[in-house]
Parts: C-alpha cells; structure tokens; sequence
C-alpha cells in the first residue's frame, strides 16, 4: 500500500503479525478500549489474547448503528476515565468501524482509534478511507465525521468466522468497485469461487483497498471523484434503510447498482450487454430483494436524503461504460421508478 493514507494500512498473513502491530500500536496510550459487537466479542476478540483496558461490546447488526450506541461508548469512556491520550480500538464489521470512528472522532474533540476489520465488507470497503458516521431517523449515516484511522489492521483470516451470507455482502462491494473502476478486475470476480477461502482472497482485498485508496487520496473529502464509489448506494441505502432489521447491506447496494446500472444505459448509454452482464453476475450471487408494489413511493422518498443530492435535485454517480464512472448525474423521479420495475421484473440470466 503506498500514498498519505494507505501508508496506515496493513494487510496482515498471520496471526503474529496481527498482535505485533497491534502491541506497537497501542504501547503509548494511557488507556485502551476495545469496541466488539456481540459475534465479534465471541468469535475475534480471542484472537489478540488477554488484553489490557476496557471492552465496550454493543448488540450486533445495523440497526445499531445509532445514537444510543454511540451513547453507550462515550459513557463507558468517560467512566473509565479516558483522556485525549487514548485510544479506541473498533474491531469488527462496517457497523463497528462505522460507530466506533464517529464515537472516537468526537470524544473530547477526537481521540485516536484504530480500526480491525472483521467482515469482508469492512475490510475492504468501511474501515477504509476515514468516513465514519451513524445512522438517524431510520435513513443511513445521516450523522458522522471524516476522520482517519492511525491505522487498519486487515487480517484475512477473520473472514473464516463469517457466515457465507457475509462474505457475499460484502463481494457487492468488490463487484462495484470493479464496476466504477477496473475492466479487468470486473472479469476476475465474475469467476471468483466464495465457497472456498483461500489465497485468492488476499488478492481480492488487496485489489479493493488499492482502488478505493487511488480514489480517496484524489478527494478525501468527497467534493467530487469519490463520489464514484456511491455507485449503487443512492438505491441501495434507501432500499436497506426501509428493509432494516433483515436485510445485509450488500444484498442492498447488490440491488442497487441493478437498478443504477439502468438508469445509466437511459442516461449515459451505458452499454445494454454490460448491463445485462451486471444483471447476471448479481442475480448469480444475490437472491432478489422484494417488497411490496405500495412500498416503492416510501423506499424512493428515501432517495432524497442521500448526502449527494444538492439543490433538491437527486444526483447519482452512474457508469458509461465497465471501469468508467461519471458523478453528479440528475436523475428524475419516473427514471427512478422505471428502474425499480426493472429490477424487480429482470430475471437471472
């Protein structure tokens, strides 16, 4: 990894590694936390053996991913006497880094964290690039910060306590970051086996994290070419944030880029194969999200909260072609709707 932020990144091959970078980490805070979900608490924490400061654990799943929770972080902090010398370390999926980033970067105006990415999602996509942030009011990281993590910690071996469904949401982020930049990494996925774990994987997570990072460090603060890897999450969050508890984020943004795909062959003429190849890559990996034909209107007015709009115009970032995405692209209302009817009437290829 190379550049200002990947500098910070550190995709790990084993367990030594890990615990080593992690004890030179944290060596010069005066206090320590560790943020787990409940899976992780159980199933990661173990790893890094006994370790000293406090442990901050929250109930699992995005739904969570709220005030309360954030809440519950500064309390414990504060009781345990924390100081802006400390040190917060956010180990698990999206969720987690997504929390425990926004509760550290506030903190007594910010206090330093670390993230160890459990899931796939986060390993490759959450826990990079220094956004953090909650969701409010039902609708998706409405509240949040950029703040950079001192480092992250990448340790594919997590991914081993992770249920197949996990792994798949987070290959959603995977696919769109091929989609938006990489032709030949588009046609590496198409054939990635996610039965078995194995070295592949690392090639995988590494490939993300690079085209996430070349794209983070044109734009840290998203004024504009980082609005790129919003490709699918216009859709996609609204979809998640009306179908919460239940729905993964990836199956979300999976749905997503099906319909945003759409709407870029209507505006950009993104090409109809290329469409068509995305529409049976995703309905390969992901079954069909559903929800009522009533329902469409109150998902849709979700769209409007979606932090790239400007103006009250919905702006949406959309691909002209596989490898080539072009942001803040006004899409109406109809064209919206017009892709929901495709994606849910768009059958496996």
């Amino acid at each position: 990894m190379q550049g200002e932020f990947s500098g910070n990144i550190h995709l790990l091959n084993s367990q030594e590694d890990l615990l080593r970078l992690f004890r030179e980490s944290s060596a010069a805070y005066s206090k320590i936390a560790i943020l787990t979900d409940e899976n992780t608490r159980d199933h990661c924490l173990p790893l890094l053996g006994n370790v000293p400061g406090t442990n901050i654990s929250i109930p699992a799943g995005e739904e969570n991913k709220n005030i309360g929770s954030a809440e519950k972080i500064w309390g414990e902090l504060l009781a345990a006497g924390f100081d802006r010398n400390s040190l917060l370390i956010n180990m698990g999926g999206g969720m987690i880094t997504d929390l425990g980033g926004f509760a550290a970067s506030v903190f007594k105006r910010g206090i330093d964290f670390i993230h160890v990415p459990t899931s796939l999602t986060a390993q490759i996509d959450a826990a990079i690039g220094g956004k953090t942030g909650i969701n409010f009011e039902e609708v998706k990281n409405q509240v949040g910060t950029f703040a950079w993590p001192e480092k992250v910690l990448v340790f594919p071996d997590f991914l081993k306590s992770l249920p197949h469904r996990e792994l798949k949401s987070g290959f959603a982020e995977a696919m769109k970051h091929a989609i938006i930049s990489d032709p030949a990494y588009w046609e590496f996925l198409k054939t990635f086996d996610l039965t078995t774990a194995n070295k592949e994987f690392l090639n995988l997570i590494d490939k993300s994290i690079q085209i996430k990072m070349e794209i983070v460090e044109k734009d840290p603060m998203e004024k504009k070419e980082r609005k790129m890897l919003n490709f699918g999450h216009s859709i996609g969050h609204a979809i998640e944030s009306f179908l919460q508890p239940g729905l993964l984020h990836g199956e979300a943004v999976a749905a997503g880029m099906i319909c945003e795909a759409y709407i870029s062959s209507k505006i950009l003429d993104f090409p109809l194969s290329a469409l068509e190849d995305i529409v049976c890559q995703v309905n390969k990996r992901f079954h069909k999200v559903s929800w009522e034909n009533h329902q469409t209107d109150r998902i849709i007015n979700k769209v409007y909260h979606d932090k790239k709009n400007k103006n009250g115009k919905l702006l949406f970032s959309l691909i002209e072609d596989i490898g080539s995405c072009i942001v803040e692209q006004e899409v109406g209302i109809d064209l919206i709707h017009e892709s929901f009817r495709f994606y849910q009437n768009k059958g496996s290829c």
